[in-house]
């Protein structure tokens, strides 16, 4: 009895050993191609129904179609943001030279009708004049600690402009095998997904593509929207290295941390020159820009998934402290097959409830 029980462990754990030694070296191996194969799934899934409706219009022709998207999203995605990271480490000496011109300048009250802004105006007053007293040894005084970090992170991206690239082409070209091997890999899925869990794990699948194609439109289009139209007031109110400054915007946008970190020291650059007026006009714009997420955002995602908003945000801020950038789109697809999980089973607890008096 006991060798048959012997046996039996042996049996039982041995291939399950093997299956998980299995699974860490294909990880192992796949691992510098995970960050491109995440970029390319949330690409294809988000642009999956844009592709079908261009395969309509091009006579039922997939390959056609799959040329249309490639060039689409080099043009839209992949230019844009190499653009951008290499503007950013081409011009990172202008950054500095406008950094070392604020110590000969000094910062000018503010204006009166700063304290009669709704809400912010007396905060905004304050530290105004906290700032203008102390001069710009006390502003540098104040940003030296951070300036080393940023200086860094910005060395950092300049050096990695060639691993970057090389992750742009690998997402270019599984982009681009997925589109045309689309609907045999989702079938898959399907069927791996189903075997797991049954219908309940179809279901999970297709909220998945639901939650990346909200994040994705969420995230993505109001970083567009903010960085571009931030980018214009730059340029109106005549802000020096505009084309660097909205570069920067939009990849702090993808990041979540918003363009507020460029326009406000723009506006406060502006009025130490004693430009009022352009100033001014920036303010108000900026306050324009900063809030467009606060309304945008939202129902973008609400047209893409029909999750909880709290969720949502919660796994977008939580993925990218845990993952990166790539953690924008993990998090709340995560959290959102959790969700669904668990709504699931309480429901399904509550209908097999006994019936009260």
């Amino acid at each position: 009895m006991k060798k048959a029980s012997y046996r039996d462990i042996t049996h039982t754990t041995l291939p399950v050993l093997l299956v998980a030694i299995l699974i860490i070296a294909v990880f192992v191996i796949l691992r510098p191609f995970l960050p491109a194969l995440v970029w390319a799934i949330t690409i294809v899934v988000t642009t999956w129904p844009v592709m079908l409706r261009v395969q309509e219009r091009l006579w039922g022709k997939r390959g056609l179609a799959t040329l249309v998207m490639t060039w689409v999203l080099l043009l839209v995605l992949v230019i844009p943001s190499w653009v951008a990271l290499a503007t950013i480490a081409e011009n990172s000496h202008r950054i500095d030279d406008l950094a070392e011109s604020l110590r000969t300048s000094s910062l000018p009250s503010p204006p009166s009708w700063v304290q009669d802004l709704p809400m912010i105006g007396p905060k905004l007053a304050t530290a105004w004049q906290e700032v203008a007293a102390a001069g710009p040894e006390g502003v540098i005084a104040r940003v030296k600690p951070y300036s080393g970090r940023v200086a860094k992170w910005f060395v950092d991206q300049a050096g990695n402009l060639g691993k970057i690239f090389v992750q742009f082409l690998l997402t270019v070209i599984i982009s681009v095998i997925l589109y045309t091997r689309g609907d045999t890999a989702a079938a898959g899925i399907r069927r791996f997904a189903s075997r797991l869990g049954g219908p309940r794990g179809e279901e999970v699948t297709i909220l998945a593509g639901k939650a990346i194609r909200g994040v994705a439109l969420g995230v993505v289009v109001t970083a567009l929207a903010q960085s571009l139209l931030g980018g214009i007031g730059l340029a109106m109110t005549g802000v020096p290295t505009a084309a660097v400054l909205t570069a920067v915007m939009f990849m702090l946008c993808i990041a979540q941390l918003g363009p507020a970190l460029v326009l406000i020291p723009a506006v406060i650059w502006l009025f130490w020159g004693n430009h009022n007026l352009a100033g001014s006009v920036l303010l108000v714009w900026s306050i324009v820009v900063t809030t467009l997420d606060n309304v945008l955002r939202p129902l973008l995602i609400k047209k893409g998934a029909d999750l909880p908003l709290l969720l949502v945000f919660a796994g977008v801020i939580g993925g990218l402290i845990a993952f990166g950038i790539v953690g924008i789109f993990i998090g709340p697809v995560v959290l959102a097959v959790a969700y669904t999980l668990l709504k699931a089973w309480v429901a399904e607890e509550g209908a097999d409830a006994p019936e009260g008096p």
